[in-house]
């Protein structure tokens, strides 16, 4: 490959969709911008978000909605949500021909439900804006004196800028490329580091029939997370045994909250699979199934209550023999199964690495970032946007429009 030895209005270091939307920003706006990425393809991430249909964002319904739902730190992104938010990302996507539609829990997705259509679009963009893309080529250093960047060594030659923007995600899926190079770069360049832990990834669990549950879909489930006998944590929604642990959005959305609480010692799950009832009224409905099904046995009574696939851990768990007669069960049998269905009681052993992991918890401190124009408050001509900011939220689009909105932001404020 020929050495390079280019001179740029914008150098963007990470081709995913913050580094992406941040070079479309300021070629269309006309600086001469550069996109470099170190793997052989742009958006490799993005390709594989929302189970590959692209969960491209949310429909919140407005800012502060959004900025409560991600915590505390997410007020740092009003600017940039001011600039580009959930609307503007559908707008800009409708533009380049790709069509939307909003699913369950406003969960926005391409209408054809291929990643390929929103990558392909933005790469059209590319084109479209003049940026000059280049691929495998790795950032070696980057070369900086009195708090401005000169230039950076890359793998095809040194390139200088005016202005450069860092977007090389966190640390998870590093398959695709996420190996945490911008944490080192910008902690060289006096920024500091919140610790990156692995967040929206799975959980492991202690007991060994978790293994007879794998692949069962948990739908309309409230499961709660418990230490030293106090509830840390409870969410409604759809959950997935996996063949070592548990999965889907109401694990994922909770284990940020796991991860943390196991550092404290012991953390248990409990699954309540009616929350509909009440103790009361789901005792009710046992006794009224048991007085339909009163003259089968204990183990093919259970069809109307749970899925198939879980009665044969119930029956276990319970005690109770599983040839015992239905109107052979006592009223204390019968509350052992009451109990199991409204506590079902997990021991969590861990969380999921950075392999697993959907985004990255922690990453570049956002108060020597500048949330007006995510530039460095420590590096003149520097700016960052997206996972590598210490910014996460739950399973739903709510990451990705973190990285549509400051990529936006960054690539409109740095040729300015």
């Amino acid at each position: 490959m020929k050495k390079l030895e280019k001179k740029f209005d914008v150098a963007i270091i990470g081709g995913g969709p913050a580094g992406i939307m941040a070079a479309i920003q300021a070629g269309k706006n006309g600086a001469k911008t550069v996109l470099i990425e170190k793997t052989d393809k742009l958006g490799k991430k993005l390709l594989i978000t929302g189970k590959g249909r692209c969960n491209i964002t949310n429909a919140y319904n407005n800012t502060r909605e959004y900025i409560n739902t991600l915590g505390n730190n997410a007020k740092f992104l009003y600017s940039a949500l001011n600039k580009f938010n959930n609307n503007d990302v559908v707008i800009f996507f409708n533009k380049l021909g790709v069509k939307t539609k909003i699913e369950r829990g406003n969960r926005i997705f391409p209408k054809s439900d291929k990643s390929f259509d929103v990558l392909n679009a933005l790469i059209k963009e590319l084109k479209n804006s003049s940026v000059t893309v280049i691929t495998n080529t790795e950032v070696k250093k980057i070369i900086y004196n009195k708090n401005k960047i000169k230039k950076i060594n890359t793998s095809n030659g040194d390139i200088t800028a005016e202005n450069y923007i860092i977007c090389t995600g966190g640390l998870s899926y590093p398959e695709t490329g996420s190996s945490g190079d911008g944490y080192k770069w910008a902690k060289e360049l006096g920024h500091k580091i919140i610790t990156p832990r692995p967040a929206l990834t799975p959980i492991l669990i202690y007991e060994n029939f978790i293994k007879n549950l794998e692949g069962l879909s948990l739908k309309n489930v409230k499961i709660s997370v418990w230490q030293n006998n106090k509830k840390k944590d409870e969410r409604l929604g759809e959950a997935l045994f996996t063949f070592k642990g548990m999965s889907g959005p109401v694990i994922l959305d909770m284990s940020k909250n796991i991860g943390q609480l196991l550092n404290n010692g012991k953390t248990e799950l409990k699954i309540d699979f009616k929350p509909g009832l009440d103790y009361k009224k789901l005792d009710q409905r046992i006794q009224t199934d048991f007085a339909e099904t009163k003259n089968k046995i204990f183990k093919n009574s259970l069809d109307k209550l749970l899925p198939q696939k879980i009665i044969p851990v119930i029956i276990k768990l319970s005690g109770i023999n599983p040839n015992k007669k239905i109107n052979e069960i006592t009223k204390e049998e019968r509350k052992k199964i009451l109990k199991l269905l409204k506590e079902f009681n997990l021991n969590i052993k861990s969380v999921g690495g950075f392999d697993k992991a959907i985004i990255t918890n922690g990453g570049i401190d956002l108060k020597e970032i500048d949330p007006k124009t995510m530039r460095s408050r420590i590096v003149n001509n520097l700016y960052f946007a997206g996972e590598i900011l210490d910014l996460d939220g739950p399973t739903g689009g709510y990451n990705l429009q973190v990285c549509w909105s400051t990529g936006y932001l960054a690539g409109i404020s740095c040729i300015k």
